[in-house]
């Protein structure tokens, strides 16, 4: 797995990633994004030429280090500060309540321990900062999520640790966060791999 995941994956990603159709879900997700934003699964920079003027500088984080030289061409082409300061979103360098927001695009369902991710973000953010969140979950109807179960093994594998049926909103709550936003639906495609979510989670202030 180590040259798929440091090599093959993270160019995958950023092609699958960047169609049309899901660019226009990331520029909706980081409406409203201001100040210190720490952005966790920053990749190879897709979002960051859809970053509101409002928002001065990020605080990226990943592993993989293919991603940085993916997007290096967009960090150089921006007008936000982008500052690369971690490996890992389940352990963030950075002081309690330093960040006005943050930013995950499909990275909730890939960190192994989601919840201590998210209580690092509820950490690091300031009281009443936004948590802007982009991600495929768990389906409502009950066949549909018994499919993402089956599917499951195949998805960790291909995808470094994807998962098909996290349930965003109820880890959001679970975490301490107010829901501020939450819409669910399904994309194009089979929906095992389809269901999406988008919204916005609130530190309580």
């Amino acid at each position: 797995m180590g040259i798929y995941r440091e090599q093959v994956l993270p160019r995958a990603i950023d092609k699958l990633l960047s169609t049309g159709e899901v660019m226009k879900y990331r520029s909706q997700t980081v409406e409203g994004l201001h100040g210190k934003v720490v952005e966790i699964g920053f990749g190879s920079g897709l979002n960051v030429s859809l970053y509101p003027p409002e928002v001065t500088t990020v605080y990226a984080v990943d592993p993989a280090k293919v991603g940085q030289k993916l997007a290096a061409e967009r960090v150089a082409n921006t007008h936000v500060d982008v500052q690369y300061v971690g490996l890992d979103g389940q352990s963030l360098p950075l002081d309690d309540e330093s960040c006005d927001a943050a930013l995950s695009t499909y990275t909730l369902c890939t960190i192994p321990d989601a919840p201590l991710a998210l209580s690092e973000i509820m950490r690091v953010l300031k009281p009443g900062g936004r948590f802007h969140v982009l991600e495929h979950g768990l389906a409502p109807e009950e066949n549909v999520a018994k499919w993402q179960s089956r599917l499951n093994p195949i998805q960790k594998r291909i995808g470094d640790g994807c998962h098909l049926d996290r349930d965003h909103r109820a880890m959001l709550l679970d975490a301490g966060f107010e829901i501020e936003s939450l819409d669910e639906w399904y994309a194009k495609g089979l929906k095992p791999l389809a269901r999406f979510y988008r919204g916005v989670a609130v530190k309580p202030g």
